[in-house]
């Protein structure tokens, strides 16, 4: 825990603004404080959350970095947060294809890039990390990153056992036979998972799980349900783009992974695999101690990930 920082205020200094995508979509965008005075800037971080995130629920994080001498920005995909919503209704989170908030991450990771000194890290959490790792693989990014950070990413969905052609063809299916933008499955964030067991799925925390509550009783716009059925498709395609031969071997700047083999939201397996096929790719894995939330888990764990990840930019980018 940062001392003294209140994770449910945004500090003063901060600015919230609507940044906008090439087709008018207004974007909420987060700049965090520079470091403070007499402190050496090592560079910027641009922060990407994860599927039903908001980048309320790492505000922590931020200030862990800002103290760092990292200038931090981060902010929503479109479609969820605080950045309107591409479904029937407020609760579920639509996406027709995954291209699309590629797009809106090359052209925000340029504006944000331009002008600025000193190494340019992306980081993504979960769907976020995917999306990261896709851009780069896309070559949608430029400047090209001098480093990328994923935590949790979401290279692939459960069940592990059925093979991405399968999953894709049966997300094809289910969009075929009736609306996209209906709810793939009922509540909470996994198919078949209950509200009350929510936080089993996400941190051992309680109080850092107790924040996302709080934003989101004073944030109303933040909640955010169960994806579409276009989503589920749409993320099956960019798996298997991901995971295309030759398209991960093609990566070719430094990448950290901070996972859990425990994760029950995304795909461990997905992981290693990644992990295997990246070139220039280093990694810290948990076990069941760690949930998929690892930047918002216990101490013990958050600051060893946290750890992890600047050793990992102090010998790539010093």
């Amino acid at each position: 825990m940062e001392p003294g920082f209140d994770r449910r205020v945004i500090p003063e200094g901060a600015t919230e603004t609507l940044w906008t995508a090439a087709d008018g979509q207004e974007i909420r965008r987060i700049d965090w404080p520079a470091p403070a005075a007499g402190t050496p800037v090592r560079g910027s971080i641009l922060f990407m959350a994860g599927r039903g995130d908001a980048y309320e629920k790492y505000l922590e994080t931020f200030e862990y970095w800002r103290q760092r001498g990292w200038q931090v920005s981060a902010a929503d995909w479109r479609g969820q947060g605080g950045s309107g919503r591409l479904g029937n209704d407020d609760s579920t989170g639509h996406i027709d294809d995954f291209g699309l908030w590629i797009e809106d991450l090359g052209q925000l990771w340029k504006e944000w890039a331009a002008g600025r000194g000193g190494p340019l890290v992306l980081v993504g959490h979960s769907m976020g990390g995917h999306l990261v790792l896709r851009a780069e693989i896309d070559q949608a990014l430029d400047p090209k990153p001098d480093a990328m950070v994923l935590s949790a990413p979401m290279l692939d969905t459960f069940p592990e056992s059925l093979p991405l052609p399968v999953k894709r063809g049966f997300a094809w299916l289910m969009t075929a036979i009736g609306d996209p933008k209906r709810p793939a499955w009922k509540i909470s964030e996994k198919p078949g998972s209950r509200p009350e067991m929510r936080q089993l799925l996400l941190t051992h925390d309680d109080d850092r799980y107790e924040d996302e509550r709080w934003w989101r009783e004073h944030r109303p716009e933040l909640k955010l349900g169960p994806g579409s059925w276009g989503w589920v498709k749409g993320a099956a395609e960019s798996s298997m783009a991901i995971f295309h031969p030759g398209a991960l071997e093609g990566v070719d700047l430094p990448v950290f992974i901070v996972a859990t083999d425990a994760d029950k939201l995304v795909s461990p397996s997905a992981i290693r695999s990644a992990l295997a096929r990246l070139p220039k790719v280093e990694s810290l894995i948990f076990g069941k101690e760690a949930r998929h939330e690892i930047l918002r888990e216990e101490d013990k764990i958050r600051n060893r990930a946290l750890e992890a990840i600047d050793q990992f930019l102090d010998r790539h980018l010093s």
